[in-house]
């Protein structure tokens, strides 16, 4: 199995494997996205969302923090209509308001995510080669390393351009604004400004990958094993994925609790000028969540968060798999010819 993965990765260049997880995201995102709108559409049904208010909006590979306008307000929020359950807004919305309705806000979402899970997954991979000539192939700590550094690193990069992307999207500025806007931050309150957030993101990523990655080499070399493939199908590189991912995501939920807190805060008391409060540490909203919703507070969503992330990491790291199978192929079959 691990001769697997290294001849596919000495086969495929840094440029085919960006291909590979640019392709993925792409795929995930359109398989994910109308889920989370039609949670979002329920969930504004029997609860709606007043003006200002926030909601966290995934197109699988990444959270958006979404603010509420009035009249002219995105799709996914906007019209609440009348659904008994998943399969009939899934119904209704398609009969009422077209396909396209499904994949609201999609575009804008892209535009951060695929930036950043071409840099996690190329990174991965060629850490985890760097890694595999310095502690030898089997070495059990290089996903947990390799996971940990690309996501790092990823979250780090994007950290600005989300602060950034945040800013246009409820502010409607234009570049010439948005410069003036972020210029003047970090003349107030200097560069780390724009990492604003980046401790919450980090707590929750980093962990998530460290596990989400040892987790799926274990289970892609032990169920190919069982098979006796040499490389994972697409079959078994969904389950590894499903289950990895599911594993990660019940571990790292109460980080992903507090993230939301905070970013939803944060929003509200931008658009609403609602003072902020003074709970700035992650183990103070922490503290503060346990102490008004009890130790369960820390879980809140959990069936949600699985039903978005399992089959998320599954399509995506599937598609992965298969796209940088096809390159390795690809370059065998130029290699014969040549």
């Amino acid at each position: 199995m691990a001769e697997m993965s290294d001849s596919n990765l000495d086969k495929t260049t840094i440029i085919q494997q960006a291909i590979a997880s640019c392709c993925g995201a792409i795929i995930t995102s359109l398989f994910v996205t109308p889920l989370d709108v039609i949670k979002t559409r329920l969930q504004a049904q029997s609860n709606p969302f007043p003006k200002g208010k926030c909601f966290v909006y995934s197109n699988g590979l990444m959270d958006h923090i979404c603010v509420c306008e009035n009249g002219d307000s995105k799709a996914w929020y906007k019209k609440t209509g009348h659904f008994k359950g998943t399969l009939d807004a899934f119904v209704k919305i398609i009969q009422i308001e077209g396909i396209k309705s499904l994949w609201s806000g999609l575009p804008p979402t892209l535009i951060m995510a695929l930036p950043t899970t071409v840099i996690y997954f190329t990174c991965y991979d060629q850490l985890s080669e760097a890694l595999k000539s310095r502690l030898g192939k089997d070495d059990e700590h290089i996903p947990v390393l390799a996971g940990s550094l690309s996501r790092f690193g990823s979250v780090t990069v994007v950290s600005p351009l989300e602060l950034i992307r945040t800013r246009m999207q409820y502010r409607k500025l234009s570049y010439k604004q948005l410069y003036t806007c972020v210029s003047s931050k970090v003349a107030i309150d200097g560069w780390f400004s724009l990492w604003r957030g980046w401790t919450s993101t980090v707590l929750r990523d980093v962990p998530f990958s460290a596990m989400y990655w040892y987790n799926y080499e274990r289970f892609k070399k032990m169920m190919c094993k069982e098979a006796g493939a040499h490389e994972p199908t697409f079959f078994i590189a969904f389950t590894s994925g499903a289950a990895s991912g599911s594993i990660a995501a019940v571990i790292t939920l109460p980080f992903d609790v507090v993230k939301t807190h905070r970013q939803t805060e944060l929003w509200e008391s931008e658009t609403l000028k609602i003072p902020q409060r003074d709970c700035t540490s992650t183990w103070a909203v922490m503290k503060k969540i346990v102490a008004k919703n009890g130790i369960t507070g820390l879980f809140a969503g959990i069936i949600p968060r699985l039903f978005k992330v399992a089959p998320a990491c599954a399509i995506m790291i599937s598609t992965y798999e298969c796209g940088k199978s096809f390159f390795s192929h690809l370059n065998e079959k130029m290699d014969q010819h040549t």
